[in-house]
C-alpha cells in the first residue's frame, strides 16, 4: 500500500489515506452524480483514510438509493472522498486531493457503467467497463 496526504482546495480538510493499488485503480463513472463531479478516483479500504483535520467540516451528499455517501467540504466545495455503492467495504478518493497528483497525470482513465450499476445486477456481476477516457497534452 501507498499512504499519501491529501487535502482540499482551501486546506480545511486534510487526510492521510492508504491506496489499496497506489495510482493503480484510477477510473471514473457515468452515473448521474459523477458525470456532473468529473473526477477521477482512485480506491482505499474504509480503514485506510485517516483524518488530520477537517473532518467536521465536511458535509455528506447521497441520492438514488442512499448506498454512496459522498463528501465534500464545505468551506470550498471540493469533492474529497465517497464510500462507494459498488463496494462498501471501500472509499473511492478524489486523486486531484492527493499531493503530488492531478487528473492530467493518468494518460488514460477506465469509465466504468455506473447508470447499469453492478449492484443492481445479478450478485457478483462485475463493474462494466464502457469506455476510456484519455488526455493526451498538445505539442
Amino acid at each position: 500500500m501507498t499512504t499519501m496526504n491529501a487535502a482540499c482546495h482551501c486546506g480545511t480538510v486534510r487526510f492521510e489515506v492508504a491506496l489499496s493499488d497506489r495510482l493503480n485503480t484510477a477510473r471514473r463513472c457515468t452515473c448521474s452524480y459523477c458525470r456532473m463531479r468529473g473526477a477521477v478516483a482512485v480506491s482505499a479500504e474504509l480503514d485506510g483514510l485517516r483524518f488530520l483535520a477537517g473532518e467536521d467540516r465536511l458535509t455528506r451528499y447521497t441520492f438514488n438509493t442512499g448506498a454512496a455517501q459522498h463528501f465534500f467540504c464545505s468551506v470550498c466545495g471540493i469533492y474529497t472522498h465517497h464510500q462507494r455503492r459498488s463496494n462498501p467495504r471501500q472509499f473511492g478518493v478524489n486523486a486531484a486531493c492527493l499531493e503530488g497528483v492531478s487528473p492530467f497525470d493518468f494518460a488514460a482513465v477506465p469509465v466504468l457503467d455506473g447508470v447499469s450499476h453492478p449492484s443492481d445486477a445479478p450478485l457478483g456481476t462485475p463493474a462494466r467497463r464502457v469506455g476510456t477516457l484519455r488526455f493526451e497534452p498538445a505539442g
